[in-house]
């Protein structure tokens, strides 16, 4: 069964700036901690990634896991599913982008199921680093 998450935040940027720094997924390990490299494997017709390989911190071990980006209702939504990876049978996720008064208002959700059941405080810990993200979005977006 997939455990899912969802952070809201207020960026003090504009949505433009905000989506091109989220679209921006080879400069990712730049800014978000977890991320320890990536591989754009394929590309879509307007040359954004399509196909990514990832190779990310978690849970004191590096996983491997290949998204699809889904690009249909950009530029308010980026989403991405799961092709395959180590430890995960499931990564369902999107970064929802709106204009907003002081700036941009992002929603981050993600449905993660892994391949082993973990304890409750093990799924919760790497919960709060998962949604760090958007924490490290703002904090680029911002600068």
């Amino acid at each position: 069964m997939a455990e899912t998450a969802t952070e809201t935040i207020t960026i003090a940027a504009s949505p433009e700036r905000v989506w091109a720094i989220a679209v921006d997924i080879e400069n990712y390990p730049m800014w978000a901690r977890d991320i320890k490299d990536v591989t754009v494997h394929s590309t879509d017709d307007e040359g954004r990634p399509s196909e990514v390989e990832f190779r990310a911190s978690a849970l004191g071990r590096s996983t491997h896991y290949t998204l699809k980006y889904d690009y249909t209702n950009a530029p308010g939504e980026l989403g991405w599913k799961l092709l395959r990876g180590d430890i995960q049978r499931s990564i369902d996720g999107a970064f929802k982008f709106a204009p907003s008064a002081a700036g941009t208002e992002v929603q981050y959700d993600l449905a993660i199921d892994l391949v082993v059941p973990l304890p409750g405080f093990v799924k919760r810990r790497a919960e709060v680093r998962i949604l760090n993200t958007v924490r490290e979005l703002k904090v680029r977006a911002e600068a």
